[in-house]
């Protein structure tokens, strides 16, 4: 039983990570040695990690720099034990307009293939504590895939998402065409990416793509709340939530509830899982030490 954890133990054990991540840990709260986005943690007990993306001048546009402060500012948080969950944020007017296009302009194929253009983008989906989008303004391209990659996406009233990488003469590079389908379904999909057409905040909750839709005034607040009350909740069990709910598409239902009752069954095997039934038996609030 104890392997079937081994996984799901690893994110606690990342406080005790190899130097470089932990220097990593010290920069957000040293503060000022990110150039392309803010750092901080957040909430009442400061356990929600916060990233705010900062190219106010370029609309947020992901350029190689900003995406890599993003995986140093992940790998931080995920070092950091008192984070239990992370809020990702752009400006009221945008989360991020698309991918950098100047810098990407004169790329060669033989560059792209052979650097394996984008693949470091990944890193926002494979951060085992949860992570929440928080998107007011233009989701667009990269921008729209970024917020796909997170767990949850909540939206301010005037948000906008598309993927108009048809316009430009290529097509969604860092997950568009996967994520917008398994969220929309074909058809919407497929009339987004192939016309570039956007939708709001509203189309965009209807189809499945965002869980809620807030005031642009309240979103970044009502965000870091549901941060708090993840992070609230035992660390180690809600990686293991996260991996089943992702499994969801990556496998066949059958395999997929079995890797749901191994992971249940696993449940078992910790303290959090003894002290929360303990605790709603006794009728009182759970003390969980993620162990």
């Amino acid at each position: 039983m104890a392997f079937l954890c081994r996984n799901a133990a690893l994110l606690l054990k990342s406080s005790r990570a190899a130097p470089a991540v932990l220097a990593a840990g010290r920069l957000y709260s040293s503060g000022g040695q990110y150039e392309y986005i803010l750092v901080e943690k957040r909430g009442d007990k400061s356990n929600v990690g916060f990233i705010q993306l900062n190219r106010p001048k370029a609309l947020n546009a992901l350029c190689d720099g900003l995406m890599k402060e993003m995986g140093q500012a992940l790998d931080a948080f995920e070092a950091d034990a008192d984070v239990g969950a992370v809020v990702i944020t752009g400006s009221e007017r945008a989360f991020a307009a698309g991918a950098d296009i100047k810098e990407m302009q004169n790329r060669t194929f033989q560059e792209c293939y052979g650097g394996n253009f984008l693949a470091h983008w990944n890193r926002v989906s494979t951060v085992r504590k949860p992570v929440i989008a928080a998107v007011n303004g233009f989701a667009l391209g990269g921008g729209c895939e970024l917020a796909m990659m997170c767990d949850i996406i909540y939206a301010g009233e005037k948000a906008q998402f598309g993927q108009p990488e048809i316009l430009l003469g290529t097509i969604p590079g860092a997950g568009g065409t996967q994520r917008l389908t398994r969220a929309v379904g074909k058809s919407l999909a497929m009339e987004m990416v192939l016309t570039g057409d956007r939708i709001n905040a509203q189309e965009a909750k209807q189809s499945g793509l965002v869980s809620k839709i807030y005031p642009v005034d309240q979103l970044i607040s009502e965000a870091v709340k549901c941060a708090e009350k993840i992070a609230a909740n035992s660390k180690l069990v809600s990686a293991m939530a996260k991996e089943a709910v992702n499994a969801a598409f990556e496998l066949t239902l059958a395999e997929g509830n079995r890797l749901e009752k191994r992971l249940f069954h696993a449940t078992f095997a910790t303290d959090d899982r003894k002290e929360g039934m303990t605790a709603f038996v006794e009728k009182r609030k759970a003390n969980f030490q993620d162990q």
